[in-house]
């Protein structure tokens, strides 16, 4: 009872000061800055009960504010535009790969009522010095383009103010319609992501697939999303169809599994009837359940790369790509097999 009569009673919702830690201390407000600062001045003895009282009452220095007066921020932005699992274990990695550059990290969300532009803004007023873009939702060029340093996660940009760092898309889709060919399918349609430059993309190189092969004619693009929901939507659309298509590529293993459970619901065995595929190798493909035929990207490097290239930029270092390209790599699970015998 001794000791909390001692402590100093802290006004609830109210950050701790410097003024707050002398009066625990005891000392005055510029002997409790000398302490924390680590500068010379100090009795061995004042400085204890100096660190004492700063734990005591919850002290916490504000970096932030110590680190705009002097001229950097040591802030990176994220507009995020969420696109299934694979984009909070591409999150993981951003956090791990600012915290090793001596950065933090700032996240603002798009939403249906929140566009990039007012995602943007955020960061900016937050002093934010550079930004990275990932997710579905985006524009092919950034707003901020030619105000401060842009990297973008995920799609090619047009932009040569603006580095890029993503997994091939043609080499991925060439690697899932070979696998499906190899197997004997014919019959393949692709669920796209959408009209972001991301679905844009996989449409694209998705066709291109099929043609290496002859079957541009047996080719069906149908419109879909980055969600569960959206994978179990395009199921309905399917199941309209005169006939299913032996194999559905799904735009990211959340349309894959959606696909799978819509299917699933109205009698259709995945793989017995129809393969699924799906893109990201997500926590959501790998498990035991769904066992998803997939595109592993690897979402540790590719957040390493952007948070490299944001510093390097903020450091004047002139890269010698503006654009890194990763080659994905296939994984084969129990959703595909070869096509049902007619």
């Amino acid at each position: 009872m001794a000791d909390a009569a001692r402590r100093p009673a802290r006004r609830v919702g109210r950050r701790p000061t410097l003024d707050d830690v002398a009066a625990a201390a005891g000392v005055s407000r510029a002997m409790v800055s000398i302490v924390l600062r680590g500068a010379p001045g100090s009795r061995p003895e004042t400085r204890e009960r100096v660190l004492a009282a700063a734990e005591r009452v919850g002290y916490r220095p504000d970096t932030r504010a110590r680190l705009l007066a002097s001229g950097s921020s040591r802030q990176l932005g994220v507009v995020l535009g969420m696109s299934g699992r694979f984009h909070a274990e591409l999150l993981d990695g951003l956090y791990d790969a600012a915290a090793a550059c001596g950065y933090e990290l700032f996240l603002s969300a798009l939403t249906p009522r929140r566009d990039e532009r007012t995602a943007v803004e955020t960061l900016l007023d937050l002093r934010c010095e550079a930004v990275i873009l990932l997710g579905s939702g985006l524009d092919d060029v950034p707003v901020l383009a030619g105000r401060l340093p842009v990297t973008v996660v995920g799609w090619r940009v047009p932009d040569p103010g603006v580095d890029v760092v993503r997994t091939s898309d043609t080499a991925g889709l060439r690697l899932l319609t070979d696998h499906l060919t190899g197997l004997g399918h014919r019959r393949i349609a692709h669920v796209d992501g959408g009209p972001g430059p991301i679905g844009a993309a996989r449409r694209t190189a998705f066709r291109t697939a099929l043609r290496r092969h002859g079957l541009a004619a047996h080719g069906l693009v149908v419109p879909g999303g980055d969600s569960l929901e959206a994978g179990v939507r395009a199921a309905r659309e399917l199941l309209r169809l005169p006939a299913l298509p032996s194999a559905v590529v799904g735009f990211n293993d959340d349309v894959a599994a959606g696909l799978a459970e819509g299917l699933g619901a109205h009698g259709v065995r995945v793989p017995v009837d129809v393969s699924v595929t799906g893109w990201d190798d997500s926590s959501l493909a790998r498990l035991p359940e769904q066992g998803l035929t997939t595109l592993r990207q690897d979402p540790v490097e590719l957040a390493r790369l952007a948070v490299e290239r944001s510093v390097a930029r903020l450091r004047d270092e002139e890269p010698e790509r503006r654009e890194i390209v990763l080659d994905p790599e296939l994984v084969v699970r129990g959703s595909t097999a070869p096509p049902p015998v007619a």
